[in-house]
């Protein structure tokens, strides 16, 4: 899928805009605080019904309005998809393909493809392990709709499950036959998420080092270790064992919802040992490896949004980046620059088509 216009009303700083956008390089520029990332953020909305920076969708609507609307024009080989987003306060957020209204946001996962890299990626490394869950979860989802729809059966059989563990520490009478309802759909579940995200690893792992040992020049050695509690344990065990404390906590503490990638870096962990440019470059090879995995299971090229890149790899690794898009290697790119004439006057020495915006107080004007 290819961006071809996208218009925001009431998004975030944005009164209105609207732009026609390259199917090559895009670049938004300006000062901090002026919207540029807010305007990768709309396209990231329309890929995965929610905001990269603010799960909380009422927060994105601009100061005191009552709502929002982003919609975007997306062209894939002779047809073209009108994909539209509006959140209201206090209504159901609506999202459309055409004139016909999603039943469930799930079913637009894996439609438009987006792999954004940030400064917020840093979350990655130090916040906890739902958070690197939710990023490989994320990328499965994008090209496996059987995945989505087992993950999302899962948690709602664990909510039945804390709910009916809650009940019993407030004093509810024990009942076997019930907990074994949702003790059967859980490991039947949990089973297939847990196999399907050991294959997805040992395949990610392979485009992961090719791209981490060019960004590093091949003199370090990375690795992504993929920890669960089913590894040596049957599920079914591991409920069985754990639930007579269970019973008193109110909660599952056993099953794939507590999962885990190790991000390690000379067999450490890259969290207490890595340097700040590795930090940076492990990161980046971790989201253009995510491109690439994307790319081959749906063999095409998600749209790449790179935001302040300048700040986080030094000259060589940058030039060595760029030169992979004007090649084409990542099909349609959206960036970020504090400066105004660096990537301009970069993309129009390659000969390479670059449109560029200045950004300031949410206001577009095209250079």
């Amino acid at each position: 899928m290819i961006l071809s216009k996208i218009s925001l009303i009431n998004f975030k700083n944005y009164d209105q805009a609207e732009l026609e956008v390259s199917p090559f390089v895009n670049c938004f520029l300006g000062k901090n605080g002026m919207g540029k990332t807010n305007l990768l953020d709309g396209i990231y909305y329309l890929s995965t019904c929610k905001s990269f920076f603010n799960s909380v969708d009422t927060q994105n609507i601009k100061n005191e309005e009552d709502f929002f609307v982003i919609q975007g024009e997306f062209d894939s080989n002779d047809s073209r998809e009108s994909i539209y987003c509006g959140v209201k306060r206090g209504k159901k957020k609506i999202f459309k393909k055409g004139k016909k209204e999603y039943e469930k946001l799930s079913d637009h996962i894996g439609l438009i493809n987006t792999v954004l890299i940030s400064p917020m990626d840093t979350n990655l490394i130090f916040e906890g392990s739902e958070t690197r869950r939710k990023f490989i979860d994320l990328i499965i989802s994008q090209y496996d709709k059987a995945y989505l729809q087992d993950l999302i059966h899962y948690n709602k059989v664990l909510a039945h499950r804390n709910a009916y563990l809650k009940s019993l520490q407030q004093g509810a009478k024990f009942d076997a036959l019930s907990l074994q309802i949702w003790d059967d759909q859980l490991v039947v579940l949990g089973n297939k998420i847990y196999s399907q995200r050991r294959e997805f690893i040992q395949e990610f792992q392979n485009e992961f080092n090719g791209i981490y040992k060019t960004l590093s020049g091949g003199n370090e050695h990375s690795h992504l270790t993929y920890k669960s509690q089913l590894e040596e344990n049957e599920f079914a065990e591991l409920l069985a064992e754990s639930l007579h404390k269970e019973k008193y906590i109110g909660y599952t503490t056993k099953g794939i919802h507590k999962d885990d990638f190790v991000f390690e870096i000379q067999d450490k962990p890259l969290k207490k040992f890595g340097s700040q440019g590795q930090q940076k470059t492990f990161l980046i090879a971790l989201k253009l490896a995510q491109f690439k995995h994307i790319e081959s299971k749906t063999n095409s090229k998600p749209i790449l949004l790179l935001d302040d890149i300048y700040d986080k790899l030094d000259e060589e690794r940058i030039a060595h980046l760029m030169n992979q898009i004007c090649e084409g290697t990542y099909g349609q790119v959206f960036i970020t620059d504090t400066n105004t004439e660096r990537l301009p006057a970069y993309f129009n020495q390659k000969e390479y088509e670059c449109f560029s915006f200045e950004v300031e107080q949410g206001a577009l004007k095209m250079n």
